[in-house]
């Protein structure tokens, strides 16, 4: 388990683009400061729309303190385009397709729905420009969203 003070697991993975597919490295996004890495359980579901275009909304103030954010689901890098579009997301959406980085993490909710499954539980984590995990928090119920303005107080102390 990921705990507070730790180091973040490194990944690299699929990041949708609104033209193609391009990879993304934690280790490479880490040196221009705090990245959150805000996990939700599957594209085009209601709770996940509303949890990302909080996101979305709140980015200026993330960015104003130097913060990126990151939505990293199971879903594939297309699906996952193609959600950004609908939602009109500005930030990047990155796919752990192979599930390797729930697991890392352990944010791995075996079923959402009874349909669909493994998939990531709606969890978000703060990493500092060291890669050190500055803040966590996970939910066990898909239909808990985090609290954008405590994700955006950890990433002013991260900074």
């Amino acid at each position: 388990m990921v705990e507070v003070d730790q180091e973040a697991p490194d990944f690299t993975v699929p990041q949708a683009t609104a033209d193609d597919v391009d990879s993304f490295t934690l280790s490479d996004a880490l040196g221009d400061g705090p990245v959150v890495l805000a996990f939700f359980p599957a594209a085009f579901t209601g709770g996940c729309s509303d949890e990302m275009c909080s996101f979305r909304d709140s980015l200026a103030e993330f960015e104003d303190v130097g913060g990126a954010v990151y939505g990293v689901s199971v879903d594939g890098p297309f699906a996952l385009e193609e959600f950004a579009a609908k939602n009109d997301l500005n930030f990047p959406l990155l796919s752990d397709f192979s599930r390797t980085v729930i697991e890392d993490y352990d944010v791995v909710l075996d079923s959402l729905v009874d349909v669909y499954g493994p998939v990531a539980k709606r969890s978000v984590f703060v990493v500092d420009s060291d890669g050190v995990v500055r803040y966590r928090w996970v939910s066990d119920d898909p239909g808990v969203l985090p609290d954008v303005d405590e994700v955006k107080e950890a990433v002013e102390d991260a900074a």
